[in-house]
């Protein structure tokens, strides 16, 4: 039992550069197992007085390798998405950019224990709401909402394949500023499990 345990901690609380550490999200299946020729990017739930701080440590990232993003998943998003969209125009805009280079977030496996690896190189992020389209919101008190009625999560995807003349193009899944980056982790590994005819890479963030 006492091993148990310590294996759960060792996922939840990802140790690094000393004293920090950093509490990965949190997934019952593994999307990626292994990412060879990889560069750690880190980033800190940290306090400074009354503010939460998104501590961004890439010291070690070499552009032309595959990035492997450690994230709090205590942060919120309105920290947390700004440094990723920095983060991913500097690689992009590197002329030492390896093409076949790509991105992801690590998390826990706490079916299986082990760490594992979402892939998001083709996500752009927007920072507001999207003009038009339909707008499945998940919202910080775990509800979804979809053009503003509610909906229940394990009924999302039936729901949408319901709605009349839906032009699958035109979804547009958007997540809550003020939302965990554990949350938003989950409600991704979500959207990516759905039976829909997903097109958009856009990701908006409100």
């Amino acid at each position: 039992m006492k091993k148990y345990l310590a294996l759960i901690i060792a996922l939840a609380l990802f140790s690094c550069e000393g004293n920090k550490e950093i509490q990965l999200p949190k997934a019952n299946k593994t999307i990626v197992a292994d990412v060879q020729e990889h560069s750690p990017i880190y980033i800190f739930f940290k306090i400074e007085g009354k503010d939460t701080i998104a501590d961004v440590n890439r010291k070690n990232s070499i552009v032309s390798t595959n990035w492997i993003f450690n994230i709090d998943k205590r942060l919120p998003l309105r920290l947390v998405i700004p440094e990723l969209i920095k983060l991913q125009a500097k690689k992009d805009g590197s002329m030492h950019k390896n093409e076949a280079a790509e991105n992801f977030f690590s998390y826990a496996n706490d079916i299986k224990k082990t760490m594992a690896f979402l892939p998001f190189t083709k996500v752009k992020f927007v920072i507001g709401k999207p003009k038009t389209g339909v707008i499945v919101y998940f919202a910080k008190n775990n509800k979804v909402l979809v053009n503003n009625v509610g909906v229940q999560k394990d009924s999302l995807e039936v729901y949408l394949n319901k709605m009349a003349d839906i032009n699958y193009h035109d979804i547009n899944f958007c997540y809550d500023k003020n939302d965990s980056f554990g949350e938003y982790f989950k409600n991704v590994i979500l959207v990516r499990s759905l039976e829909i005819e997903v097109v958009k890479q856009e990701e908006f963030i409100y």
